[in-house]
């Protein structure tokens, strides 16, 4: 059975999981990471988790409306 925070993840943004994936992190070490920054930081890390959402987001756009040679 899934943990709740693997489906609010999957289901929202994805960004933990990617971070975590390419940095060869686990999930959770990267959410505690975000939680425990957001709260020495008064909240500056959330702006910096949206940035990412939305990087990650266009790059993911642009990969899908890359043509190839192929495609005619």
């Amino acid at each position: 059975m899934k943990r709740l925070t693997d489906y609010i993840e999957e289901q929202s943004f994805g960004l933990c999981s990617a971070l975590a994936q390419r940095w060869g992190f686990s999930k959770r070490s990267v959410r505690l990471s975000f939680v425990y920054a957001s709260f020495f930081t008064f909240g500056s890390p959330i702006v910096l988790y949206f940035a990412g959402v939305f990087w990650m987001n266009i790059r993911r756009a642009m990969r899908e409306q890359r043509s190839t040679v192929w495609d005619l």
